[in-house]
């Protein structure tokens, strides 16, 4: 996710990159071939710009709205999985007693290791999303034994649930919570799943083709018809005026683009490995540590 403290121009003009290039270069072209060699047939003053302005605008702006409820959806489902970590962490480390004195020390390695399941969970399904190995960033968290168990399993925040769900059935079993406390727990982790299944629902199911291929084809039509409606008022200034107004209608077809799909790992994505970060901080600091993560930072104006 892009977050500069001020506008960068250099930054907005890459944007569009190479498709504005070519369009300065065609505006040129006709610019030339009409003033200088002449050419009054490139000139095409009767195209209604106006109105294919508009309707090509409201077409872009219903795609760009549809993409941007995808990239919200996106976000509003990982708030959910924020608020539902921290749910967890404060249950399980709040709600088991043991039920005699000698099974403190199990309880309490219990309790540890169903944070750092956690922890682990959220790691998992940012990497799963991303398309990613969960790998490298479990090891840190969860014993060798573990990972060994996870290998071969092709949705590890999914096994990692199930492997969490067993733990607190093993619980309920020994008595160290009551079956309301199983419930709420059993709740926080269906509401967990809820958002995992919301999410792979996003990056499993693309925009509809027809919603990338048409509005790029027709803003690409319009930006060729630009110059040559406008050379034969604007004279020479037609570069000036037709990237200009191409820059925009480039740009709007750009965004919608970018943001469609939110777990692509881009710098335009919800911001993962930021969210994950902070709920691994959260936890940890539950839980008593000192030494925690520090927070993800933005990288040149990104926040990964």
């Amino acid at each position: 996710m892009i977050v500069p403290k001020s506008p960068q121009i250099r930054r907005m003009l890459q944007y569009v990159g190479l498709p504005l290039l070519s369009l300065a270069c065609f505006d040129l072209f006709v610019v030339v071939a009409y003033k200088a060699l002449h050419w009054d047939w490139v000139a095409l003053p009767h195209i209604p710009l106006a109105l294919y302005g508009s309707a090509i605008g409201i077409i872009l702006a219903f795609r760009n709205n549809s993409a941007y409820s995808r990239w919200w959806e996106a976000r509003t489902l990982w708030g959910a999985v924020v608020n539902n970590s921290r749910s967890w962490g404060r249950q399980v480390l709040t709600g088991m007693r043991a039920t005699a004195p000698g099974e403190v020390a199990e309880l309490n390695a219990m309790k540890e290791r169903l944070v750092y399941h956690q922890i682990a969970y959220v790691h998992a399904l940012r990497q799963h999303l991303r398309g990613l190995e969960p790998w490298w960033e479990l090891k840190s968290i969860l014993p060798e034994e573990d990972l060994t168990d996870l290998e071969g399993q092709k949705n590890v925040p999914l096994a990692l649930q199930v492997r969490m769900g067993a733990m607190l059935d093993d619980c309920l079993e020994r008595g160290w919570i009551d079956p309301m406390q199983w419930r709420a727990l059993d709740e926080s982790l269906n509401d967990l799943a809820d958002a995992q299944g919301g999410s792979e629902r996003i990056k499993n199911t693309p925009m509809p083709k027809q919603y990338d291929y048409f509005p790029q084809l027709f803003v690409q039509i319009y930006c060729v018809l630009l110059p040559l409606a406008l050379v034969t008022n604007m004279g020479w200034f037609t570069p000036l005026g037709s990237t200009m107004v191409g820059f925009m209608f480039l740009a709007l077809d750009k965004i919608g683009r970018d943001l469609e799909d939110p777990f692509d790992n881009t710098i335009y994505d919800v911001p993962l490995t930021s969210i994950t970060r902070g709920i691994e901080i959260s936890l940890r600091q539950m839980m008593g540590e000192k030494e925690l993560p520090e927070p993800e930072k933005p990288v040149a104006g990104v926040l990964w």
